[in-house]
């Protein structure tokens, strides 16, 4: 295990952020605020855990997760960036792009005036990176802890031509039963169904139940979406900017056995509602210019 280096430590805020290294060698932040508490891990700018003041965790963070550099986390959110899903012509490269893997620095924390925290985490291109995705950028992870968790994922072109890239902040939320959920805020809208062959499909008026495996993308739909985790007693809301996707997924039986990093017996107790763009929703960025892309999670 190394020591954390000296500018890192220079970010903890005594009594609200604190900064350790884990025996496999994470750097892991906890952040305590008087209304929440987190967890996020520096690889992948992951935020692993959330948890109101007086309530049960709104993240949902499999057991069998590897908790280990350069590797994905299962569960919490990952950040999936310069694509989504498979990489279109490479199916070789990772699912989900390289961000979620890499090693990003801690640029700053603050603590605000409703005593909320905010800590950003930037990753910049490096031949690594160009040799996966021929592109420059600047990418900056801005998460906020307070009664909310509020993620802000900020995607700078500094580059002299366009770029075009897919991104999502890969939610995975904590419920008490999947199988009583309702979700609301899709009534009527299209989707692509990646269980039947990218058919597109059109939800009916009612809420969305999950009943089998479920892994819908919702091209064209920027409103938020509420989770009415009826087993749990509570409900859930995501709401979003600057997403042109919604993704929902649930792995089921099946699916979740056959994952090496997910509990056989957890698929009933998570949710995935994803803030994305994706597909046609893909963002294309002008020489020197910004896209903003934030989710909100918090209690209804």
């Amino acid at each position: 295990m190394q020591l954390i280096a000296r500018e890192l430590r220079a970010r903890e805020i005594p009594g609200v952020v604190h900064l350790t290294e884990t025996p496999a060698g994470l750097v892991q932040v906890d952040i305590h605020p008087p209304a929440a508490t987190a967890r996020l891990y520096m690889d992948g700018a992951h935020v692993a855990q959330f948890q109101p003041a007086g309530a049960e965790p709104l993240l949902f963070l499999s057991r069998a997760s590897k908790l280990v550099p350069g590797s994905a986390i299962r569960g919490g959110v990952p950040v999936c960036f310069p694509w989504f899903g498979p990489k279109a012509g490479d199916p070789a490269a990772k699912m989900h792009g390289f961000a979620r893997t890499m090693d990003w620095s801690l640029e700053s924390t603050a603590q605000e005036s409703d005593d909320s925290v905010t800590l950003v985490l930037l990753l910049e291109s490096f031949d690594f990176t160009r040799e996966r995705w021929p592109h420059d950028f600047t990418v900056r992870h801005r998460v906020n802890v307070g009664a909310a968790l509020r993620m802000s994922l900020e995607v700078h072109n500094p580059a002299s031509s366009p770029c075009t890239f897919e991104a999502a902040l890969h939610t995975y939320l904590a419920v008490a039963d999947v199988r009583e959920v309702r979700i609301t805020g899709l009534e009527g809208a299209s989707y692509l169904d990646k269980t039947d062959g990218m058919k597109v499909k059109t939800l009916g008026g009612e809420p969305l139940r999950i009943e089998a495996e479920t892994d819908r993308v919702f091209p064209d739909h920027r409103g938020a979406c509420t989770i009415d985790d009826r087993a749990g007693g509570r409900r859930i809301v995501v709401e979003k900017s600057g997403s042109d996707t919604t993704v929902v997924w649930n792995p089921w039986i099946a699916k979740a056995a056959a994952m090496e990093d997910f509990g056989d017996d957890e698929w009933p107790r998570m949710l995935c509602i994803e803030t994305a763009n994706t597909g046609a929703d893909s963002v294309t960025l002008a020489p020197g210019a910004t896209h903003t892309m934030t989710a909100t999670v918090r209690l209804g």
